[in-house]
């Protein structure tokens, strides 16, 4: 039987501007609008920043809430995710939106450099924020920048501080971290698997190698992220009209390799979620 892919969809991210593709939704309507859109094209797991009007970015609980009410009211079942990144704030302020119980929220499990800058991440913030995750009965999904986050991750189950089955994401391509390459995503799995034996992921790639890492995701069983986060162009030459445009691309490769979208019932299951 083939096994259910979940579709992620990242709609918004910190970085894209207007500028670069007038499609990236930037106030909560555009993003509610944008994920709905995703939702029909297949994606049930919805990663979300918030942002200014301006465009610039926020950790602003008000505007997280504005969102989930949208999507829970239009994506029946859709997975929404919230992002603790350090790119919208900078310490507590990172985790000041999780009161609002989103299903799942992003945790990363240690520093590191993306280009010129250090992502960081202490000790200290990552257990006072798998701590409030845990509080409020969110399932964190581990966002694996190098292979010293794996094995942080497992020390992390071993405190109490996250609880089994662990889901992790393979963030690769960023300059400076994990580098887009067949082999050592191989490896990395195979260490995730030593550690978390029944433990889930995903795989993630940025710009040009977006889809070159949904192809690996779907050919070594994991579940894929699209979206105008990661990637604002459709190919070379076009821009992405759209999340949904990428969706709908990544739902036909899940098919084209043998697998079927997972349905929001799946994926939460998958995940260990409570059902709607």
């Amino acid at each position: 039987m083939s096994s259910p892919c979940i579709i992620s969809v990242a709609i918004t991210g910190s970085l894209p501007q207007k500028q670069n593709n007038p499609a990236v939704p930037i106030t909560p309507a555009e993003q509610i609008e944008s994920t709905h859109e995703a939702y029909e094209a297949g994606a049930t797991l919805v990663h979300l920043h918030v942002r200014n009007d301006d465009g610039t970015t926020s950790s602003d609980p008000e505007r997280f809430a504005l969102v989930q009410e949208g999507i829970r009211k239009h994506c029946p079942g859709m997975i929404t995710q919230f992002s603790t990144g350090g790119r919208s704030g900078s310490g507590a302020e990172r985790g000041g939106m999780l009161h609002l119980k989103p299903d799942m929220a992003s945790l990363a499990t240690g520093s590191v450099n993306f280009g010129s800058i250090v992502y960081a991440n202490s000790p200290q913030l990552i257990d006072d924020l798998a701590q409030r995750m845990l509080d409020n009965d969110i399932k964190p999904e581990i966002e694996a920048f190098d292979l010293s986050m794996i094995f942080n991750t497992a020390k992390l189950v071993e405190r109490g501080l996250l609880k089994s089955p662990v889901h992790l994401q393979f963030v690769t391509s960023i300059p400076n971290a994990i580098p887009a390459d067949r082999e050592v995503l191989e490896f990395m799995i195979k260490q995730f698997k030593r550690v978390c034996p029944d433990g889930t992921w995903t795989a993630a790639g940025i710009g040009k190698y977006q889809l070159i890492l949904n192809q690996w995701a779907l050919e070594l069983g994991g579940h894929v992220r699209t979206g105008l986060e990661d990637n604002i162009r459709f190919d070379k030459d076009n821009l992405a009209k759209s999340n949904a445009q990428l969706v709908e691309r990544l739902a036909g490769m899940v098919v084209d390799y043998g697998r079927t979208v997972a349905t929001p019932a799946q994926a939460r299951q998958i995940l260990g979620l409570k059902p709607v």
